[in-house]
């Protein structure tokens, strides 16, 4: 595959990335760098083409496929992932209540960790350029 083809055909993925997230994850970038120095691109394709049928193509809409994925996210204790499905439920139409919502039944569900993972993330999310809440 040339430079070309392999530039084009990754920043279709990354197109994917942006328009259910509003970006592209570094996790991703780092993969299709893996796939570009072992030649495979056609397994990022396919993962990405499975990853898009079950987010946008889902019959929850992508604002509650995103809760979804940031509440599961909070259950398995994974913080970078679930930060970016936070941003991808904003990204989507969500609120911070919703995402309160998510990190409370999280509480439920998985424990003070879940929760407590759910509430610093959404701090994140509302502290201003100085670091205030609010």
């Amino acid at each position: 595959m040339t430079d070309r083809t392999f530039a084009e055909r990754s920043e279709v993925l990354r197109d994917r990335y942006r328009t259910t997230l509003g970006a592209v994850p570094r996790a991703v970038e780092d993969r299709l760098r893996v796939a570009q120095a072992f030649g495979r691109l056609p397994t990022e394709e396919a993962f990405t083409a499975l990853r898009h049928i079950v987010l946008a193509d889902s019959p929850l809409g992508g604002r509650v496929q995103q809760l979804v994925h940031f509440g599961q996210l909070l259950a398995l204790g994974r913080a970078e992932p679930a930060r970016i499905h936070a941003r991808g439920s904003l990204h989507a139409g969500a609120g911070i209540a919703d995402l309160i919502g998510v990190a409370e039944t999280a509480l439920i569900t998985s424990g003070t960790p879940a929760y407590a993972l759910g509430i610093e993330i959404i701090i994140e999310l509302l502290q201003d350029d100085d670091g205030r809440v609010g």
